[in-house]
């Protein structure tokens, strides 16, 4: 009876050098996803290696509001019942995915994909702020909630949109400080992002 060969060494220390690259993710915690997965049933990893396959090469950004998606418009762009005269901006897609958790949020989004920041050489023109500012010219928006986070660099960047957007006539508020300075909004809890929302502040 054929044995299959086992991995090298090799295999799992690469293995574990490109999941240690993961944010989040340290040497032992590397280490136990790699033994895991060489432990774990054949199905299963073929489907893990699969899922990562398709994660890169059937997701592309959203004509409208720049999320992540495997269809274009995104679901929440093209769902009729969402609320189109109200747009909040956050830095990453995976912040919608926060603020939708909440279930509080019925408008429309906009991803920058990144906060203004001079110290790392990151501009204005470096994150989607001219997809936002086309959005806007059609007069349908009346409000623009600016849910960057609260930290330095999503501070700059609020203040940089409201200049820029103030001037347009339509309302820009800011997510209520139930976010405490220096938090990120995919780790805020419900209730903290439903506080936030609802009490949201114009600048």
């Amino acid at each position: 009876m054929n044995q299959e060969p086992k991995p090298t060494a090799d295999a799992v220390s690469r293995l574990i050098q490109e999941l240690n690259k993961l944010p989040g993710i340290g040497p032992k915690s590397a280490q136990r996803l790699a033994f895991h997965l060489l432990r774990a049933p054949e199905e299963q990893t073929s489907l893990l290696a699969s899922a990562l396959l398709s994660l890169k090469q059937e997701t592309k950004l959203c004509s409208v509001c720049l999320n992540v998606t495997g269809a274009d418009p995104c679901h929440i762009c093209a769902n009729e019942q969402r609320d189109r005269t109200k747009v909040c901006i956050v830095e990453q897609p995976q912040d919608i995915l926060a603020l939708e958790h909440t279930g509080v949020y019925t408008g429309l989004y906009h991803v920058l994909h990144g906060a203004i920041s001079p110290t790392e050489g990151i501009g204005a023109g470096d994150v989607r702020i001219k997809e936002l500012m086309a959005r806007l010219e059609g007069g349908l928006v009346s409000e623009v909630i600016l849910a960057t986070n609260t930290n330095l660099e999503g501070e700059q960047t609020a203040l940089y949109l409201n200049k820029l957007i103030t001037p347009l006539g339509i309302q820009v508020t800011r997510l209520a400080r139930g976010l405490p300075f220096g938090t990120e909004l995919e780790y805020a809890d419900d209730v903290t992002l439903t506080r936030a929302l609802e009490g949201r502040q114009e600048l």
